[in-house]
């Protein structure tokens, strides 16, 4: 069923006091929200909603101001939903008329929300992050004229993956599963396939790789004589237990130099890549390309490239993603050494870093390719760009999408503390000026 519209407050509520006369209007939380259209939300998300039936939906603004304030502010789902009840600010900006001591939702609502919108909602929340940006004087339309291409990684909350740890894990899954299913195996392998898991990180730590490898091959027999045993019990083997299989074969038939590696079982989707980092020289997650304003570095374009493709064949699809989400192309693209020999198809013109005989003007223009850099590193430490709990790829996409809308409202949020800081210092210096200013002879003899 549809979202709950706008209610009408009755005389019950006459004698609580609304949220407008409790906050301060000048605060940037305030102002962000009468930069944001929310009915575009709800023109826009009206068609995931085409039930006649059923339970109303949640208010389209609430669940979009949620979103947007669990990553500006780096929290979880729980979390988020937990703060908005103590918070005046932020129940005002999701259109609360009225201060609420309850909950707004389950955690599981955004949950859900996301999956419902998907992709394309995503991009909406990033589109809307963008002419917030415009309206409050964050860029300039001209800004949109250059952008700057990089990528990173999205790490998945995936713990380090070990040949030791992933066979004995797989091997206690297709077990409990079999036991779900009611097959009775021959041998669990239990006590001595932890023990065997222990030892293996006890050599890798001495650096007894010999003895470490000894013990990874006890794992791999023992998990590939479970996988036998279930297959020759289970008869036709459906559901969960299949699932399981499959991924105990995949981990089990892998070696070193095995292609699509599989790094989780929760999340086989995730990808080891090499970004020639000294302190992390391996990520495990996704690649994401991200497009920035060469100017302010404001997120206008972020998207999630499964299967770790070169840098320069992600340049199309991202030029695509930012003609869609500012409503124009750009006309230069700036980008590292990492996009040589690609010719964008979109008409705009690439330019790559350390060129040489480039004209004053496109060299200092080059300069500003770095802005990226910073702006990736406050994605990571700041909107959770750095660890990734949603699920599947559809996950990576979404998350990359909502890290991108935080970012920009951050920056929104950063900007109008600056000019309210401005028109205080100016108001303190008028008053000064005022107060020392000589009086008239006629207003000293009223005096």
């Amino acid at each position: 069923m549809g979202p709950k519209p706008a209610e009408e407050r009755a005389d019950h509520d006459l004698f609580r006091t609304e949220l407008v006369n409790l906050i301060d209007h000048r605060h940037e939380l305030v102002r962000l929200g009468e930069l944001i259209d929310w009915q575009a939300f709800a023109d826009e998300w009206s068609p995931q909603f085409a039930s006649t039936t059923g339970r109303p939906a949640l208010p389209t603004r609430l669940m979009a101001a949620l979103l947007y304030l669990k990553h500006v502010y780096a929290l979880s789902d729980e979390y988020i939903v937990e703060r908005w009840s103590e918070n005046p600010y932020w129940q005002h900006f999701s259109g609360e008329r009225y201060f609420q001591h309850e909950l707004p939702c389950d955690s599981s609502s955004l949950v859900r929300w996301r999956q419902r919108i998907g992709e394309a909602g995503c991009e909406w929340l990033l589109a809307q992050s963008i002419e917030a940006a415009k309206s409050g004087g964050v860029i300039k339309r001209q800004s949109l004229d250059t952008v700057v291409l990089d990528t990173t990684v999205q790490p998945k909350a995936i713990a380090h993956p070990t040949d030791s740890r992933l066979l004995n894990r797989a091997r206690e899954q297709l077990v409990e599963a079999a036991r779900d299913a009611g097959i009775e195996l021959r041998q669990s392998y239990a006590r001595v396939g932890k023990a065997a898991e222990h030892q293996a990180g006890r050599y890798a730590h001495a650096k007894q790789y010999r003895r470490m490898q000894r013990e990874i091959k006890k794992l791999r027999t023992w998990l590939g004589r479970v996988i036998r045993d279930v297959q020759r019990k289970g008869g036709e083997i459906t559901g969960a237990l299949k699932a399981k299989i499959e991924i105990a074969q995949r981990l089990h038939a892998q070696r070193r130099d095995s292609k699509n590696k599989l790094y989780a079982l929760h999340a086989p989707e995730a990808e080891c890549i090499a970004k020639g980092k000294v302190r992390t020289p391996y990520e495990f997650g996704v690649k994401v390309s991200v497009a920035v304003t060469a100017k302010e570095g404001l997120v206008v374009g972020m998207r999630s490239m499964p299967g770790n493709p070169y840098d320069g064949h992600t340049v199309d699809s991202q030029l695509e993603q930012v003609g869609i989400l500012t409503g124009q192309a750009p006309k230069i693209v700036l980008a590292d050494r990492g996009y040589r020999g690609v010719t964008p198809t979109a008409g705009s013109r690439l330019l790559i870093s350390h060129t040489r005989r480039l004209p004053p003007s496109l060299k200092k223009l080059l300069k500003r390719r770095q802005v990226v850099e910073p702006m990736i590193g406050h994605m990571k430490s700041d909107v959770l760009l750095a660890r990734n709990w949603l699920k599947g790829a559809e996950g990576d996409a979404l998350h990359a999408l909502l890290c991108g809308a935080g970012h920009n409202l951050r920056m929104i949020l950063a900007h109008l503390r600056v000019l309210l800081c401005a028109l205080l210092a100016w108001l303190v210096w008028l008053a000064s000026i005022v107060s020392s200013a000589p009086r008239s002879p006629h207003r000293r003899g009223l005096a």
